[in-house]
C-alpha cells in the first residue's frame, strides 16, 4: 500500500539456536524480512515457523567460500534490486582449556569460524549493504575485552573481531555504513554445551603430565559451566534490534551485569587481575 515503510532485509548467521534464533524472531517481530542462515538448513527451519512470511532459511557455512557466495547470490535474487539493510555476524564456536594443551588445529578452527568467517561474510555482503546504506552488527563478547584464564582461544577470536570491527567502522564511515559490536557476558545458549563436549574430547587426548597439571582446574570450570545460568538469549536479541533500528547506534553495547563487572575488572593492573583469577581457581600438581 502507498505510504507503507520500505521492507528492510537482514541476514543473520548462526541462526539455528541461541542468540541467532532469538535475533531472527525479534527482527521479524519488528517488521524485518530475515534471512536465517545456518550450516544445515534443517536446523534453521524451526525458527522460520515463527513468522513464515518474514523469515527464510538459508544454507551458509561461514568457513566455506562457495557456500557464502551461493547464499549471497540467493539473497540478491530475493531482494530483487533492493539492498541489504543489515548483517548480523553471529555464527561462532567456543573452545576452552589450557593453551598448553590446545591442539593447533582446534585453535585454527576457533579463529576460522569466529574471525575469518565473519570477515568473509562481511566482504561478500558489502555490495548489497552499500546499496541500502545498511549496517553490520558483530556478536562479540566481554571476552573480547578481558581474557580470562582457560578461555584463551575464544577470547583471542573475540579480541580479533573487536579489532576488525574498529577498523571496518572507520573504513566504511564515508558510505554511512554503521559497524556495531554486541558484547554479552554469560548467556544461556547451546554454544557452551558444544564447547564442553569439545573440551572433553580434547582433554581425553592429553598427556599424563597435562592431566596432572590441569584436570582439577578443568573439572571445576566445566562443572561451573554445566550449572548453567546466564541471561536468556532474548535479552541479547532485544539489544540487537535496538542497534539495528537506532538512528545513530552506539559503536558497542555491553549486555549483562557480569559483562559490566568484567569491563571494570579489565581496567585493573594486569598483575592484580592475574592474582584475582589464579586465587579463585583450584590447581593441580
Amino acid at each position: 500500500m502507498d505510504g507503507d515503510p520500505p521492507l528492510r532485509s537482514v541476514l543473520v548467521t548462526g541462526a539455528s539456536t541461541g542468540i541467532g534464533a532469538a535475533t531472527v524472531r525479534a527482527l521479524a517481530d519488528h517488521g524485518f524480512e530475515v534471512f536465517a542462515a545456518a550450516r544445515n538448513t534443517d536446523d534453521a527451519k524451526a525458527v522460520c515457523e515463527h513468522q513464515p512470511s518474514r523469515i527464510r532459511s538459508l544454507q551458509l557455512d561461514v568457513t566455506d567460500e562457495a557456500s557464502i557466495r551461493s547464499a549471497v547470490q540467493c539473497i540478491q535474487v530475493s531482494l530483487g534490486g533492493r539492498g541489504l539493510y543489515g548483517l548480523v555476524n553471529n555464527a561462532g564456536v567456543a573452545l576452552g582449556g589450557p593453551l598448553e594443551c590446545t591442539p593447533i588445529s582446534a585453535l585454527r578452527r576457533q579463529l576460522d569460524v569466529n574471525v575469518i568467517g565473519a570477515a568473509a561474510v562481511t566482504q561478500a555482503c558489502l555490495p548489497l549493504l552499500r546499496q541500502a546504506t545498511g549496517r553490520i552488527i558483530n556478536i562479540s563478547s566481554i571476552s573480547g575485552r578481558v581474557a580470562l584464564p582457560f578461555v584463551g582461544p575464544y577470547a583471542a577470536s573475540k579480541f580479533a573481531l573487536r579489532a576488525i570491527s574498529d577498523s571496518l567502522r572507520a573504513e566504511l564511515r564515508p558510505w554511512g555504513i554503521e559497524v556495531v559490536m554486541i558484547e554479552p557476558g554469560q548467556i544461556a545458549t547451546p554454544i557452551w554445551e558444544k564447547g564442553i563436549a569439545e573440551c572433553e574430547r580434547v582433554q581425553a587426548e592429553w598427556s599424563a603430565d597435562a592431566h596432572e597439571y590441569y584436570d582439577v582446574t578443568m573439572s571445576a570450570l566445566l562443572n561451573h559451566v554445566r550449572r548453567g545460568g546466564g541471561l536468556p538469549p532474548e535479552r541479547v536479541a532485544d539489544v540487537i534490534v535496538k542497534a539495528m533500528t537506532a538512528r545513530q547506534p552506539r559503536t558497542s553495547y555491553v549486555v549483562g551485569r557480569d559483562s559490566r563487572w568484567l569491563r571494570w575488572l579489565g581496567r585493573l593492573p594486569a598483575r592484580w587481575r592475574d592474582a584475582l583469577f589464579t586465587r579463585s581457581l583450584p590447581r593441580g600438581r
